[in-house]
């Protein structure tokens, strides 16, 4: 089975790529196609559709209202014929594909490890690729296709993002070992506020979940440090600058060294944050992206598991 099927005009392809990269030019370099030959099948295009897809701009090339109906229609025509692609590669076992994931930073450093390792194991020729994104970003890689799958933290539900798989893991303050929180069972936020606190920005999930809490405290803009970048909230804890907030994905490794504490927060009960596997909403997934999200689901119900029986 060739690596591409390709049952579709080149035109689809070409539209794609100048779509993903707002560019000719940049899309015939990743073509491998002269730059002529790629402007001539978007016009082509666009006489056949009779309206232009493209507004032309001196920074590069935008969608138009009929581009974006007609991009829908195209990525789901695309991840459609990779289904086909893998469903027939799965026919002669071969189990091959591959699997583009859109994620928060948080779930790299160890559950996702975890994963593609025994998805490796299983199916040693699906390949991967996997972008870093702040939670609001995934929802939009999903849904214009540039990703087959998101994972993320407390995404808000929408007609367009399917929720395959969901953990809930409890919100925590994460202190330095010798911060005077460390030793506690549980913490109100009300009693983190007591120290300089490290907060999320508006890119982050969290920013969103701790944003009741920071309202009743009359604390909204009186952070020590407010970011987002998760690793930097977390380097700035260690050396004991503040108290900041996030559940134990992500940081397990600290956890384990006892570099950092993670005390779960308790405001009338305790507070949580969801973490979710999502695709776009009625697509029938290829069989590897399949394999990947039951992969994923897996994982997700273990570390929650673990979590709830303290082990």
């Amino acid at each position: 089975m060739p690596s591409r099927l390709r049952i579709h005009s080149p035109a689809i392809h070409y539209f794609d790529m100048v779509r993903r990269c707002q560019s000719i030019r940049e899309a015939s370099r990743r073509l491998n196609v002269a730059s002529s030959a790629v402007n001539r099948q978007i016009l082509k295009l666009e006489d056949e559709v009779g309206t232009p897809l493209f507004e032309r701009l001196p920074g590069g090339l935008r969608l138009t209202a009929a581009g974006e109906i007609f991009a829908r229609h195209v990525i789901v025509v695309l991840q459609d014929t990779e289904r086909v692609r893998s469903e027939l590669d799965a026919l002669q076992g071969l189990r091959t594909g591959h699997v583009e994931i859109a994620t928060i930073s948080g779930v790299t450093s160890d559950l996702l490890p975890c994963v593609l390792q025994r998805l490796r194991e299983r199916y040693p020729r699906i390949t991967v690729g996997v972008t870093s994104l702040g939670s609001q970003a995934i929802p939009e890689a999903v849904t214009r296709g540039q990703a087959d799958i998101g994972l993320a933290f407390a995404l808000p539900r929408t007609a367009e993002l399917q929720q395959l798989s969901v953990g809930h893991f409890r919100l925590g303050a994460i202190v330095a070992p010798e911060h005077p929180l460390a030793g506690r069972r549980e913490v109100s936020f009300a009693t983190c506020a007591e120290h300089p606190l490290i907060l999320a920005k508006s890119e982050l999930s969290i920013h969103h979940l701790l944003g009741p809490l920071l309202a009743r405290t009359g604390l909204r803009h009186k952070a020590a440090l407010e970011t987002g970048s998760v690793e930097l909230a977390l380097q700035m804890a260690k050396r004991g600058a503040g108290v900041a907030f996030q559940t134990r994905i992500g940081i397990e490794a600290e956890l384990a060294s006892g570099t950092l504490v993670h005390v779960p927060l308790n405001d009338g009960g305790a507070v949580f944050s969801d973490l979710g596997v999502y695709v776009r909403s009625s697509r029938y997934l290829p069989v590897a992206v399949d394999a990947f999200v039951r992969a994923l689901g897996e994982e997700i119900a273990a570390r929650e598991a673990q979590e709830a029986t303290g082990t």
